[in-house]
């Protein structure tokens, strides 16, 4: 899978955010997008192919693993990744039909088409909402399909055409469950840090907006 269109939307974002904007494409791009092409990727890859059950019953192990692992955990990662660097795009579509009006009408409208005010604020917000209900929402996914965010190393199945109760391991459950603390603790930095920025948003034009109104009362 190429990760080229999302690593150029993370750096096209990176210019019309915030401090802590430019902290979270960083953490997106150098703790969660390299470590899963990096590293996570290739240890989940033959999930499949290691997952071993005590038994040769045809059909058995394909119906355990589908029962344990309903979604790879891979490719509901790489799903997260895409779903919440999706909203930034809604920031850099409307930097540039600022830009474009600009063109269409020949002449300066905005003192800096990239600057986060008036209905390009509204965006980011939204943005940032949309980014932080799509982290909770992925994480509460996680949680409920594979019971906890835990990798066991025995798994107990007896489901048909299962003949009776079999044991299952799963390959290299250690690591495995130190990337997928990795990534669960990196998901919830993220949303920290969305709801830290959306916090500092709103009380910084909000402190601006009062202070405005001040003054209009005080001519």
């Amino acid at each position: 899978m190429s990760w080229v269109f999302l690593r150029d939307l993370l750096s096209g974002v990176n210019k019309y955010s915030t401090g802590i904007g430019r902290i979270w494409v960083a953490v997106v791009f150098m703790f969660r997008l390299l470590v899963y092409v990096a590293a996570a990727e290739n240890i989940w890859k033959h999930e499949h192919g290691e997952f071993e059950c005590n038994i040769k019953q045809p059909g058995c192990e394909n119906v355990c693993f589908d029962h344990f692992f309903p979604v790879s955990h891979i490719r509901l990662w790489a799903l997260q990744l895409i779903m919440v660097s999706t909203p930034s795009l809604l920031v850099v579509f409307h930097v540039a039909y600022r830009e474009n009006r600009e063109k269409h009408h020949n002449q300066k409208l905005y003192k800096n088409p990239g600057k986060i005010d008036g209905g390009l604020l509204c965006t980011y917000l939204i943005s940032l909402i949309l980014k932080t209900g799509l982290e909770i929402v992925f994480l509460v996914l996680f949680y409920k399909l594979y019971n906890g965010f835990t990798i066991p190393r025995l798994m107990q199945c007896d489901i048909k055409p299962c003949p009776n109760t079999v044991d299952c391991y799963i390959s290299k459950p250690t690591e495995k469950m130190i990337f997928l603390y990795f990534l669960v603790a990196t998901s919830c930095l993220c949303i920290v840090l969305n709801l830290s920025e959306l916090s500092y948003l709103i009380f910084k034009y909000s402190t601006k907006c009062y202070l405005k109104r001040h003054v209009k009362k005080q001519q």
